[in-house]
């Protein structure tokens, strides 16, 4: 029996998970760190965390599933997208925290390149909007204000890595700083039709490309593992953004088929083939998996807060000491209430793409509680997610958008939230029997490298359904509820 390693490094915590030969989950390990906000709108990690975590869990999970090292054919990593990391490339030492794909210092950098008219450049050759979001300017934003940054990257001696490269060049021992499309095309750096990083772009963000990894397929030869990690070395086959993993461990293999993830944020991929689509409706074109040197494109809708609304009820507020509380809560509101959460607390993502504005809530009465705050969070998804599905369907009607969502990630395990989502979206919603998705697509590409799986068609046909949700709420009903979303919308953009 062969065993896959799946690496799942997100954004509040580590997990890794081994896979048997059929894709079953025989263990998993999980491991929280530290978040660090110091300022409003900053988000940074220590990568010391990022590292600790994944090595820890690694270990852990190959000592609770009693396997042997030399029965794992492969380790495949997904991992948080856009966060970026500079390190020394001698002695390895972070020059910075990692700065998170939440973090929104950089939107004065965005702002004065786009009215220097390099927008649309940038989204011609990257797929990506000018905004904090990704990995340019925040790299930028490191070398100028980190003394001697910007002296030591000119002669060599920094290099720049999304979560997926600082992991390969910590497995590896320095020996591999690499990273594969998927994640390269999440940077602001990466052309995305030629397939190479863009020598325009990174003289505009002054980046030294000798900074840069070099880009490789999602199913590629990443190195191996330092011997003395595990007890051998293990090949590293796979790498994939955490949600282009999942869109693989969806199967999304067609043109026209979708996904959405819900974890911290929630993002939604459709699958548009072997060619990039430019968005009319400010989504963005992304590529989402790369296979013998062929990139698979995708349109993205990004949302900034998804589960982390339920986190802020938790932290913030204090209205629930864990998750699960969630939906019991909510289940007790006041149903003719109607309270609506505006989740911006890092300014709103896709379609809106406005770095700027809060979160804000709406409808409240002297009634509103802890219960209304907890629907309205849980329901603040659906509409986010409404607003990605009407901008995918206006940029791929031609086509033909799949009338079936696929949705994987923590809170796609709650009934009442994929109802509502199914209900306000008024489509079908399938949840797979493998929730773990974005892990599982990880470790497909890995084990398909590996020989240890079947390739696309053969790992389709595995998709297992676990539940469909269909649509029940009236129309007229759904038509209110989100008028009165996108109302408030607009009341917080416009504040």
């Amino acid at each position: 029996m062969k065993h896959i390693l799946a690496i799942d490094q997100g954004t509040t915590s580590s997990r890794a998970i081994l896979f048997d030969a059929n894709l079953r989950v025989t263990a998993t390990a999980h491991a929280e760190f530290p978040q660090h906000f110091p300022q409003s709108g900053w988000v940074e990690h220590a990568p010391d965390d990022l590292w600790a975590t994944t090595a820890s869990t690694c270990r852990g999970v190959i000592e609770r599933a009693h396997v042997d090292v030399s029965d794992i054919a492969a380790i495949g990593i997904t991992n948080q997208r856009e966060t970026t990391l500079v390190w020394d490339r001698k002695t390895g030492e972070p020059l910075y925290r990692a700065i998170v794909w939440q973090d929104r210092r950089t939107a004065e950098i965005c702002r004065r390149l786009r009215e220097a008219g390099h927008g649309d450049m940038i989204t011609e050759r990257t797929g990506l909007l000018l905004d904090p979001y990704f990995s340019g300017t925040k790299l930028a934003w490191i070398l100028d204000n980190v003394e001697g940054a910007r002296a030591k990257a000119r002669v060599g001696d920094l290099l720049f890595g999304t979560v997926d490269t600082y992991l390969i060049w910590q497995l590896t021992g320095g020996k591999v700083h690499a990273t594969d499309a998927t994640n390269a095309s999440r940077t602001l750096m990466y052309d995305i039709r030629k397939g190479r990083w863009s020598q325009t772009i990174c003289d505009l963000l002054d980046v030294p490309m000798q900074m840069l990894p070099e880009v490789r397929d999602s199913a590629d030869d990443f190195g191996t593992t330092r011997p003395d990690l595990f007890g051998r070395e293990i090949p590293i086959l796979g790498v994939a953004g955490d949600q282009q993993a999942a869109t693989v461990g969806q199967a999304c293999f067609s043109p026209g088929m979708m996904k959405s993830t819900y974890g911290t944020g929630c993002f939604a991929l459709l699958n548009t083939g072997d060619t990039p689509v430019r968005s009319q409706n400010r989504l963005l074109t992304t590529i989402a998996y790369q296979l013998d040197g062929k990139p698979t494109y995708a349109l993205e809708g990004s949302i900034f807060i998804a589960g982390a609304a339920v986190q802020w009820l938790r932290d913030g507020l204090k209205l629930i000491r864990e998750a699960k509380e969630t939906q019991p809560l909510a289940d007790s509101s006041d149903p003719h209430q109607n309270v609506i959460l505006v989740p911006a607390f890092t300014g709103l993502g896709a379609p809106y793409w406005n770095p700027d504005c809060r979160g804000a809530i709406y409808g409240l009465s002297r009634n509103s509680g802890p219960a209304e705050f907890a629907r309205a969070a849980l329901e603040s998804v659906g509409f986010q997610t409404r607003d990605l599905l009407e901008a995918m369907t206006a940029d791929w009607t031609p086509q033909g958008v799949g009338q079936v969502l696929r949705v994987d990630g923590g809170m796609s395990a709650s009934d009442c939230t994929m109802q509502f989502l199914a209900d306000i979206i008024g489509a079908p919603v399938d949840r797979p029997e493998v929730l773990e998705t974005t892990a599982l697509g990880a470790a497909w590409l890995a084990g398909m490298k590996a020989g240890v799986y079947p390739d696309a068609a053969g790992f389709a046909k595995g998709w297992a359904l676990e539940r469909r949700f269909e649509p029940v709420m009236e129309s007229k009903t759904q038509t209110q509820r989100y008028a009165a979303w996108k109302r408030a919308v607009a009341a917080t953009i416009s504040v």
